[in-house]
């Protein structure tokens, strides 16, 4: 079973950016969208690539490689050259900080 594992604190990451953190060996992108948290796996699901740096459009995220649109709160691949979802992850706050897991195999 996956635990928690704490990424930033609550108020380290402000609306509109993201950090890149590992959570159980696996690369994820937390982003503060609006004022709450999202996590999403740091692979694009086209080529492997990184979406950390990438551009955050509205509700999405923009491949910085090859420019796939992914939907930070879903993980659903919104544009070619994409066409498979990415995984996204539970995100809580507790006591003041962030935090993340990999909930895919409990």
């Amino acid at each position: 079973m996956s635990e928690w594992v704490t990424v930033a604190g609550r108020d380290e990451l402000q609306p509109g950016q993201q950090k890149t953190v590992d959570v159980d060996g696996v690369p994820v992108v937390v982003i503060n969208l609006d004022g709450r948290h999202y996590a999403i796996e740091d692979i694009c699901s086209h080529d492997g690539a990184r979406l950390d740096g990438g551009c955050i459009e509205g509700e999405e995220i923009v491949c910085p490689r090859h420019g796939a649109h992914f939907s930070i709160k879903t993980g659903a691949a919104l544009s070619a050259p994409a066409f498979e979802p990415i995984a996204t992850f539970p995100v809580r706050i507790h006591a003041g900080v962030i935090q993340v897991k990999d909930d895919r195999w409990d």
